[in-house]
């Protein structure tokens, strides 16, 4: 890893405080969706994102520039889990998730740095960074064309959705390109506010939510009861799911150019997530785990404090509680994040190449090309393995191939690696 050519030490300035609005923007609807596609609180998973983030700031030593928040990793088997043994038996499988993620990092501390260099070289990392922006392509587009996430609620007309998404877009990148000062800094804001704008002109806004919303709000609090086999459906998915954690970690490390994989540690940001999603799940949210798309962020405003996540966590924790504010950020249409959202997964996605391209591996050697091209086209694709409730799919079985296959196949000079 190359030495950092950015300043990284942590500092709180209120002056930092706009970032930090805007880094929660960025998390904000993943936050929120995911709550509510499983009948959560999403008060709740607003206060648990910034919650969370602050422990994690604790147990990393405020090093690492990430925002933690709810995971759709976890959204199938939570929906299960709650059809089946109600919400509170849900809550101990999702608790014992934080659990894994401890243990991860306990096995990470013990066998060192080599490894995780062993398991995890660039040749894996990079390609797991490309997928977690193409795998999100297709939400940023749905979003852009006036759909859901997911493309398959319809919101908006698409020809009004894509001026709204363009106008959003375009806003985004003259920001960032052309700004002066600290507009240079808060691009995705500028970006926002141009297409809500173009949304309040084109009648595409309603407030009638906002308007009944109390101002002051409690979150409706839930405490998990033990369940065993809910536990053994989530622990899996949290195995699977440390692997994109260490694509994430990996990531934002090629962005600031430190190493955090050294320092402060893998290990300390296994259990960051560990602890964070134990203590999300204590209260009836879902795991907080970190957030690609705050990397993609930080990638595209180049602001690499870890105090503007501060300020993301006590505008998380604030929105809680007051009502109306937090509806009022609901009544942002879809197409004015999808529009960001283009941009920021292409970041991701460039961040991944470049961290590829720039190590010493030969790409054309077969070894290497299949390890890569099956990394690269398993979450892409869509692949899903698995049988009963519980599949693996996407990133995490991406770099599980990964993984097996950096292991499994033989190595010859041409596809010797540098270890990250």
């Amino acid at each position: 890893m190359t030495k950092p050519i950015y300043p990284q030490d942590y500092s709180f300035k209120l002056s930092d405080s706009l970032l930090g609005v805007q880094t929660l923007f960025i998390a904000f609807g993943a936050t929120v969706m995911v709550p509510l596609l499983t009948g959560m609180d999403p008060s709740v998973a607003l206060l648990t994102a910034g919650l969370g983030t602050l422990i994690f700031q604790i147990l990393t030593k405020g090093q690492i520039p990430v925002f933690l928040g709810s995971s759709f990793a976890f959204v199938p088997a939570t929906i299960y889990g709650i059809q089946t043994w109600g919400l509170s038996a849900t809550l101990f499988g999702l608790a014992f998730c934080g659990v894994i993620y401890f243990l991860m990092s306990i096995l990470v501390y013990v066998r060192n740095q080599e490894f995780v260099n062993r398991l995890f070289p660039t040749l894996i990392t990079g390609p797991i960074i490309m997928n977690i922006g193409l795998v999100l392509a297709p939400v940023a587009i749905n979003m852009a064309m006036g759909k859901s996430g997911d493309g398959k609620i319809v919101t908006m007309e698409e020809n009004t959705a894509l001026i709204i998404a363009g106008i959003s877009l375009l806003a985004t990148i003259v920001t960032r390109l052309f700004g002066k000062g600290r507009l240079q800094l808060i691009p995705i804001l500028v970006g926002i506010a141009f297409g809500y704008a173009a949304s309040l002109w084109l009648g595409m806004v309603d407030f009638s939510k906002v308007m009944a919303a109390n101002w002051f709000q409690l979150p409706h609090f839930a405490t998990p009861s033990v369940n065993w086999q809910a536990a053994i459906l989530m622990a899996p998915i949290a195995a699977v799911s440390a692997i994109e954690h260490i694509g994430d970690i990996v990531a934002i490390g090629g962005i600031t150019r430190r190493n955090y994989i050294r320092h402060p540690g893998l290990h300390r940001s296994l259990m960051g997530d560990g602890v964070a999603s134990i203590v999300a799940a204590s209260i009836g949210g879902p795991p907080s785990v970190t957030y690609a798309e705050v990397t993609a962020g930080v990638a595209i405003t180049k602001t690499f404090n870890p105090g503007i996540m501060t300020w993301a966590s006590i505008a998380a924790i604030l929105l809680a509680f007051i009502g109306k504010v937090g509806v009022l950020l609901q009544t942002i249409p879809m197409p004015v994040m999808g529009g960001v959202l283009v941009l920021l997964f292409g970041a991701i996605t460039v961040t991944g190449l470049h961290l590829l391209t720039q190590s010493q591996h030969d790409l054309m050697s077969p070894r290497n090309m299949t390890i890569v091209g099956i990394v690269l086209v398993i979450p892409v694709g869509g692949l899903t393995l698995g049988a009963g409730n519980f599949a693996i799919s996407g990133i995490g079985l991406g770099g599980l191939a990964g993984v097996l296959l950096n292991l499994l196949l033989p190595e010859d000079k041409s596809s010797k690696t540098a270890l990250a």
